[in-house]
């Protein structure tokens, strides 16, 4: 509670700013500036997005022509027409299973191996976590050739099985639940065990429930990569009923009989889910980092 018997000068120098604050000149002026900036960051954080919606209403020749942001006429029928003659209702429904078992796999092999060496630690636990950390220093482009190998050599290809097992396997996941796992305390885990829970009981009815905010962070994360993906995706699913959306995009833009026009309404289509679940769950993302600095 703050002593309203404070001087004025004492009360401002908290950075706190109440009500009666703002009839001070000074105070309303700092407002406004921050406001304005504020306003700034935000429109330039969106003005690609709106730069590419809006360039789907345009044609090629007025693409070319005209740099202007918003185009000649705003017809929605546009997009309709689009999603109705590139037919990528499909490919729609095959990225959906592909993110579903991506997150799957993410949550629970990353969020078990992560269990095994925050809380479990069993012998030569070190030497999983250097290994964990040394392939965080690796481009994940150059396991791209042995990892085809392999899916080729283990009949595994022509369906989502390896995409989702690749998401399990992710080095960066492993080190963001290690660090929520290495908060938990001991009591919790000790008072599991001692009402006869197995470790896997124990992950499965006390970490996991506990373990919601970095789930969820996760997940997000793992939506995103895998919406996304296409250098894996093409060299597995590329030819088969199975082709996800940034793999089905590619394809129309080497098949003649897809103009240019239709082409730039399908990218729309395919950034709408990334930009809604980074609105919807942006909260959470900051609020994982601010946690993760405050543990650091």
């Amino acid at each position: 509670m703050w002593d309203l018997n404070k001087p004025r000068k004492a009360i401002l120098r908290t950075g706190v700013i109440r009500d009666f604050d703002t009839h001070a000149i000074g105070v309303k002026t700092g407002l406004v500036i921050i406001y304005i900036v504020c306003a700034l960051i935000a429109f330039v954080s969106l003005f690609p997005i709106l730069w590419v919606f809006f360039a789907g209403f345009k044609s090629l020749q007025e693409f070319v022509s005209s740099p202007t942001l918003l185009p000649q006429a705003l017809d929605l029928s546009q997009y309709t027409n689009t999603w109705s003659q590139l037919k990528i209702y499909n490919n729609y429904l095959n990225s959906v299973y592909h993110v579903a078992g991506s997150v799957v796999c993410a949550l629970v092999f990353n969020g078990l191996l992560a269990y095994g060496l925050a809380i479990l630690k069993p012998k030569g636990y070190k030497i999983v976590s250097s290994l964990v950390m040394f392939s965080l220093l690796m481009p994940a482009t150059i396991s791209i050739v042995p990892l085809f190998i392999n899916i080729q050599n283990l009949h595994m290809g022509r369906f989502f099985t390896p995409l989702w097992l690749a998401s399990g396997a992710s080095a960066f996941y492993v080190v963001l639940f290690r660090q929520f796992f290495e908060s938990f305390p001991g009591s919790i885990i000790e008072a599991s065990r001692i009402d006869g829970c197995t470790s896997l009981q124990t992950f499965r009815r006390i970490v996991l429930p506990l373990s919601k905010p970095i789930c969820v962070v996760v997940a997000i994360y793992a939506v995103n990569g895998a919406w996304s993906d296409f250098l894996l995706p093409y060299l597995v699913l590329d030819g088969t009923v199975w082709e996800t959306v940034m793999v089905r995009l590619y394809s129309f833009s080497s098949q003649q009989t897809v103009n240019a026009d239709d082409l730039m309404r399908a990218v729309v289509f395919a950034m709408i889910p990334p930009i809604l679940l980074f609105f919807l769950f942006q909260k959470k993302l900051t609020e994982n980092v601010v946690v993760s600095g405050i543990k650091g």
